[in-house]
């Protein structure tokens, strides 16, 4: 049975009423994204909304399949001979699909590699003493904090200095960039919060470094790698300015809708798409959330 809170335990009204603000100046804009999905106009909109209607959601999966048009021969043999085309075939890919899929790619990469990169980071700072530890773990937050204009620049002007040509890997870089940072926050705190009694125990009972890592390390940094993990894919999915920098002719989703901003008559089915995005992205921020919650009530080890 939930005991009722006490008078003492409720926050004040004007920090009540601060916090509601915040939630509404936060959200209201992406309210009114969603409820512009369902307007029956096509270009103009007005408020409130003269009818609604789900049209534009029909729309969107169109133009995310290509089930119409010249796609439509795609699908004549039936439905999975139509899939298969849509999935291995280039030339039954939407631009929607083809953007969907880089941005799907990108960000499973960028995502691994800060995983790899980011936990190797903060173990050589949390286990090492050596000369600017500091400077190198302020230099690894660094990107993060950067305005991502300086970052996209940046990264621009050193891949022109090594011809490097724009394609998905310099992507995928410019990415890595700041993934790396979210991990190497994520398992470093739990580093901190880890007993080195554990380790040194492993050690001692005769199990060697990589038996200690699988069966004593890498448990421990699980939740943490999976919060850095998920924190890192859905910053790289929606990432719109380092990708403008470093992705040449490709565009990923989130370029993708910034370009049919210019399209009046498009904006009711790009509305459909943002909302599609912002409810998949809420999943993994939403999992990474409760993931650090449940962490933070657990004593660290060895305490």
């Amino acid at each position: 049975m939930r005991s009722k809170a006490r008078p003492s335990d409720r926050p004040p009204l004007g920090l009540a009423l601060a916090a509601l603000a915040a939630l509404l100046f936060l959200h209201i804009p992406f309210g009114i994204i969603l409820l512009y999905t369902f307007t029956t106009e096509d270009a103009a909109f007005t408020f409130p909304p003269p009818g609604l209607t789900l049209q534009w959601f029909g729309a969107a999966w169109n133009r995310l399949i290509g089930t119409t048009g010249s796609y439509a021969a795609c699908w004549e043999r039936g439905l999975f001979p139509g899939l298969y085309q849509l999935f291995f075939n280039l030339r039954c890919q939407t631009e929607l699909w083809k953007a969907l899929g880089l941005s799907l790619r990108v960000a499973s990469i960028a995502t691994a590699v800060a995983l790899v990169l980011g936990t190797m980071a903060s173990a050589a700072v949390y286990r090492s003493q050596f000369f600017g530890r500091e400077t190198v773990s302020f230099l690894l937050v660094l990107p993060i904090a950067l305005p991502g204009i300086v970052t996209g620049i940046a990264l621009r002007s050193a891949m022109g200095l090594m011809d490097l040509p724009f394609s998905f890997w310099t992507i995928v870089v410019g990415h890595a960039t700041f993934c790396i940072v979210v991990v190497y926050n994520n398992v470093l705190a739990r580093f901190r919060r880890t007993g080195r009694s554990l380790i040194e125990a492993s050690m001692d009972l005769g199990a060697n470094g990589f038996q200690t890592f699988r069966y004593v390390v890498l448990p421990t940094l699980a939740t943490a790698l999976l919060a850095g993990g998920m924190l890192a894919f859905a910053l790289s999915f929606d990432e719109v300015i380092v990708t403008t920098f470093t992705a040449g002719q490709q565009s990923t989703l989130p370029i993708w809708i910034l370009s049919q901003l210019t399209r009046p008559r498009d904006r009711p089915v790009t509305n459909v798409v943002a909302v599609f995005v912002v409810a998949i992205m809420a999943i993994p921020i939403l999992l990474a959330h409760r993931l650090t919650q449940e962490s933070a009530g657990t004593p660290a080890a060895g305490e």
